[in-house]
């Protein structure tokens, strides 16, 4: 048996016998075998500044950048990435001819690592991805919430706030470097030089490409939460949240493997969800293939194949509760969507609608008082309402959302409606749901609903 001397730099063996090593000797072995391994002589393996094998090309970045931008190599470093030898050259390499790429010292680099250089590694990651909602993202560029940013409230409002989100448009200058207009920008759905949409980079932030992090629901809530669409507020007050507060230690959020049920069961997170990994079906970069309705639109609808993508969500949810539990928790969600729908949505926007064919709305946004109205019933507490049924925040069903709806409609709404165009809005109210805005409740109404409410006071009173 050896034993080190630390003293000496030899090597004893058990009956005192000395034997010098040539440690110079050893290592330049060790290097010949990894430039003997290399397919290109010009990527020969070699050691880089951090304690990662690189290429040559590699290490010629590591070597300035570890003094110039010492915040990104130390991110790298000890990534997934740097374990797997893929240094800076691998992912900001550009090929001549790529329209963003520029001289940089002795290399022609480019700036963005698009989905399309990630699919090289990654294919069905990123094939998963540019199919989904995620990466179209940026046509919102196009909509009604861009024409609010970019020209209501000013361009650079749209630059700093509706882009950082959905992503920008990002454009090249002649010298082959990106336009301050268009970057930085870390937008999801973000339409690169190259062509390719979106950003993996929004989820899995360079230059870590943290497993934990892209699990976290802080991640998400860089950009699903505010007025509009306040799914990070409505997950934090739900017993989801409380549960992965609670045990957080029990997560195993750096894993490499994250299976649900057999990796960690202790509480969901967004990630959990909506496109990680349980038992019964693998994970995906396809946001959308677990939703049964989209609830975005003014008016809400179910989304293509939504039978197979409820079921795939109810397997998740089965996880933790009864399939009872969870069909029950469904009809309350299809309850309450269709409640926004049928009593508030619809007829506001047949009213609406009306109102245009009268030739007394017009059609520019948001230059009259019902265009603000109809945006703010739809867009900020219709979200609100329907985010909080589909991630059982209470709260967001009904102050932030049922109510202020409630009051935008019957308040604001309708006398405006009425103003514009007396009586268009006397079909509506004459439905049943809105009989008790024009028409004093019955005595047996109100004794119907006194009843019900004493049912509950004599059971509180016998328990």
């Amino acid at each position: 048996m050896l034993k080190s001397s630390e003293v000496s730099g030899t090597i004893t063996d058990m009956r005192g016998k000395q034997v010098r090593l040539c440690v110079l000797m050893v290592l330049g072995t060790m290097l010949l075998l990894m430039v003997s391994c290399s397919i290109d002589e010009n990527q020969a393996l070699v050691l880089s500044t951090s304690d990662s094998v690189v290429s040559s090309d590699s290490k010629r970045c590591l070597e300035c950048h570890t003094k110039k931008t010492p915040g990104i190599v130390s991110s790298w470093n000890g990534s997934g990435h740097s374990e797997a030898g893929v240094g800076c050259a691998e992912c900001h390499l550009a090929d001549e001819g790529d329209v963003d790429g520029f001289e940089h010292f002795d290399a022609f680099v480019a700036t963005i690592v698009s989905p399309t250089d990630c699919a090289e590694c990654h294919a069905l990651e990123t094939d998963q991805f540019i199919n989904s909602h995620h990466a179209k993202a940026g046509e919102v560029l196009g909509s009604l919430d861009n024409f609010l940013g970019e020209v209501v409230e000013g361009p650079s409002a749209s630059v700093s706030g509706c882009q950082q989100c959905h992503g920008s448009y990002v454009k090249v200058a002649d010298d082959g470097k990106l336009t301050a207009d268009t970057w930085p920008n870390f937008g999801i759905g973000r339409v690169n030089p190259d062509g390719s949409t979106g950003s993996c980079a929004a989820c899995h932030s360079r230059h870590d490409f943290s497993l934990a992090q892209a699990r976290s629901p802080e991640t998400c809530g860089r950009c699903h939460l505010g007025p509009d669409h306040p799914q990070m507020e409505i997950y934090e007050e739900s017993k989801h949240n409380i549960a992965y507060r609670s045990h957080l230690d029990e997560m195993n959020m750096d894993s490499s493997s994250w299976v649900l049920g057999r990796d960690y069961t202790a509480a969901p997170t967004c990630a959990t969800c909506h496109v990680s990994a349980t038992v019964n079906q693998g994970k995906t970069h396809d946001i959308g293939n677990r939703l049964s309705w989209n609830i975005r639109a003014p008016v809400s609808f179910k989304t293509e194949d939504s039978d197979a993508k409820r079921k795939a969500m109810q397997e998740v949810c089965m996880t933790c509760h009864s399939p009872e539990y969870v069909e029950n928790f469904y009809q309350q969600y299809d309850a309450g969507i269709n409640l926004y729908n049928e009593k508030f949505a619809i007829p506001t926007r047949e009213i609406v609608d009306e109102l245009t064919e009268a030739g007394l709305l017009d059609d520019i946004p948001f230059n009259e008082h019902m265009d603000w109205i109809w945006f703010y019933l739809w867009h900020h507490e219709g979200r609100r309402a329907r985010n909080g049924i589909a991630m059982m925040g209470p709260d967001y069903v009904q102050w932030h959302g049922f109510y202020d709806i409630a009051e935008r409609f019957y308040m604001e709404m309708i006398p405006e409606a009425e103003h514009l165009l007396p009586g268009v809005s006397d079909e509506v109210l004459s439905r049943p749901e809105h009989k008790w805005f024009t028409t004093p409740l019955t005595p047996e109404e109100r004794s119907a609903i006194t009843d019900h409410y004493s049912e509950y006071e004599d059971t509180a009173e016998d328990s």
